[in-house]
């Protein structure tokens, strides 16, 4: 599949949005294409980095079928289906008859936080080159697809790194360079760049809702000396890359220019819009979401939630004290999370706590359950007022 980027001129058409892509190669964020070893080799190493790294990381890996010979397509496939699931108990399965296209096969390793690849049968944006004497015909074959290299291994037959290696690598002197039983160091190497790659964390405010229940925008409620949305905004700006309000279009001259408007892309979704137009924006950043009802939230409750981050699962989430179920509203979505939102949308749901019901995420427990109070009504409104007028008497 190829692609053309045509150079437009100014004010000429455009006649795709210019949407901001997520940095994905062919199979993940994440990738690492293994070569110049046996696959044997390959394999093996694969294997250890996966079982060092799993019990953290979700971790994948890509081959292709070594089977000689001209295989028959399996069970049902066989008889013109041409898709096949199997419930094999401890894992599933599932036969395809047709290739997948490049965005439904992306979408299979949507949650990986690393891929590693056979690179004698698949091509990654980023390698590990083994240096293994019997494939060097091989490997100098294959100098175009040593695009990113970022580690390099000698084999036990290996006595150094072939001269046409250190010639098309021009940062070879900054390529660390391991023996392949260094299996610590290796894993270390990914151990580092996994952490290397944890999304930076912005802060989204909800401000954008229409507060029908409330008679009032509930973002603009003064608690503590400033209206709550720009309250919950300086809040999180200490520990948020950058702090965005989300708001309507027709709000976003409401607020001073002091603070990030982003406003949404996704109309009349709600919440979910409101999420949605943030990845958008930017899609390789994860979102602290927090809405602008939450008068009781404090600050070690915020920070209990950041230092409880799991980068490896969809989300991270309190737990409801009033139903068990997760609160989307006050939760760190990943970026993994994104295309799971999109294809939640595309079959009806529009529901962000739905999204983590059905999703591997971190569910916490709440420190304390009274931080997650929402407040929708005038009623609840003044439940609140008398609670925190307790606590400043009590203090």
């Amino acid at each position: 599949m190829t692609s053309k980027e045509h150079n437009l001129p100014a004010g000429g058409h455009r006649k795709h949005a210019g949407l901001k892509r997520p940095a994905i190669g062919n199979f993940g964020r994440n990738e690492w294409a293994i070569v110049g070893a046996p696959c044997v080799y390959i394999k093996s190493l694969a294997d250890k980095v996966i079982s060092a790294l799993s019990s953290t990381y979700k971790c994948a890996y890509a081959d292709t079928s070594h089977n000689d010979e001209v295989v028959l397509a399996p069970g049902k496939l066989a008889s013109g289906a041409f898709l096949e699931y199997t419930d094999m108990v401890n894992h599933q399965q599932f036969n395809r008859l047709d290739a997948l296209k490049m965005v439904p096969f992306r979408q299979q390793f949507n949650e990986a936080d690393l891929v590693l690849v056979n690179g004698n049968h698949q091509q990654a944006k980023a390698q590990v080159v083994i240096i293994y004497e019997n494939k060097r015909a091989s490997l100098q074959k294959r100098l175009e697809q040593l695009t990113n290299v970022g580690l390099i291994l000698l084999a036990e037959n290996a006595e150094g790194v072939f001269d046409f290696i250190q010639e098309s690598l021009p940062n070879f002197k900054d390529i660390p360079l391991y023996r392949l039983d260094e299996t610590e160091k290796i894993v270390s190497f990914f151990r580092s760049k996994l952490e290397q790659a944890r999304p930076v964390l912005n802060g989204l405010v909800l401000a954008g809702g229409k507060s029908e229940r409330m008679g009032f925008d509930k973002g603009a409620v003064n608690w503590f000396g400033k209206e709550q949305r720009y309250y919950m905004a300086d809040i999180l700006k200490p520990m948020c890359n950058e702090v965005f309000i989300s708001c309507r279009e027709d709000q976003r001259q409401q607020i001073p220019v002091a603070y990030n408007v982003l406003t949404d892309t996704f109309t009349g979704l709600g919440p979910y819009g409101a999420i949605l137009s943030a990845f958008r924006s930017q899609p390789d950043s994860a979102w602290l979401v927090i809405a602008c009802d939450l008068p009781l939230l404090d600050l070690d409750t915020i920070q209990h939630l950041i230092s409880q981050r799991d980068v490896s699962k969809i989300a991270t989430a309190f737990k409801s004290p009033y139903d068990e179920f997760p609160e989307p509203l006050i939760t760190i979505w990943e970026p993994k999370s994104y295309p799971m939102l999109l294809a939640f949308l595309s079959q009806g749901y529009s529901c962000p706590r739905k999204v983590l019901i059905n999703s591997d995420i971190k569910l916490l427990g709440a420190q304390n359950p009274d931080a997650l109070t929402n407040v929708n009504t005038p009623d609840e409104l003044e439940k609140v007022k008398r609670t925190l007028h307790q606590k400043i008497a009590n203090a």
